[in-house]
């Protein structure tokens, strides 16, 4: 498997697709603020909330878009993207789990990928490598989830809809878990054949 990187082509740090992501970023304290005020008595807005996740969804999708469409895909923003995806995610499930939405075991299995990961980062960086490049299953999983948990709080609210849109929201939390996963352990097997390529280069010029 080769290690596919996509190639910067600005140094600009105040570009649109960043723009976005470092919207995103903002958004990840305004929405535990919102979902969970009411856990400290305060009024119930899980309708901001719900707003904040669907705005945070579309700006994921456009970041990425823009910037390959527009030649404007940078170092900062490949920094960007993936933190603002990690951040999303973590604090939508604290925020969920600790309204007792989302159960914590799935908030574990979720975790538990990302803590997976991490623990590789290490071993690549002894290696010469920083974190690979996000790759398609991976970036299809944060999809997965980035709909899924929206549509978990749209089940929530008292709604005709609510129903439809907590099945839908499960068949999104269960394809994104596996994806996420999946692409986890594509990451891991890449991870490998890094170290024992740069293994095999090393021992070739002693």
């Amino acid at each position: 498997m080769e290690v596919q990187e996509t190639r910067v082509q600005t140094d600009r740090v105040l570009t649109i697709p960043n723009v976005l992501s470092m919207g995103r970023l903002v958004g990840v304290p305004i929405f535990l603020w919102l979902i969970l005020w009411p856990v400290f008595d305060g009024p119930n807005n899980d309708g901001w909330a719900l707003l904040i996740l669907m705005l945070s969804g579309v700006s994921d999708y456009l970041d990425g878009k823009l910037a390959r469409r527009w030649g404007q895909i940078s170092r900062v923003g490949q920094l960007l993207d993936p933190l603002a995806d990690r951040l999303y995610i973590f604090s939508t499930l604290i925020g969920l789990t600790w309204r007792g939405i989302l159960p914590w075991w799935v908030t574990a299995i979720l975790v538990a990928r990302d803590a997976f990961i991490t623990v590789l980062l290490p071993i690549l960086n002894r290696h010469g490598y920083g974190p690979l490049q996000v790759s398609f299953l991976g970036k299809a999983a944060t999809f997965n989830l980035m709909y899924a948990f929206p549509l978990l709080l749209l089940g929530q609210l008292d709604s005709w809809i609510a129903r439809p849109a907590e099945v839908v929201s499960w068949a999104f939390i269960w394809w994104g878990t596996t994806l996420y996963w999946w692409a986890a352990i594509l990451y891991a097997v890449q991870a490998r054949q890094i170290v024992r390529a740069s293994t095999a280069g090393s021992a070739s010029t002693v």
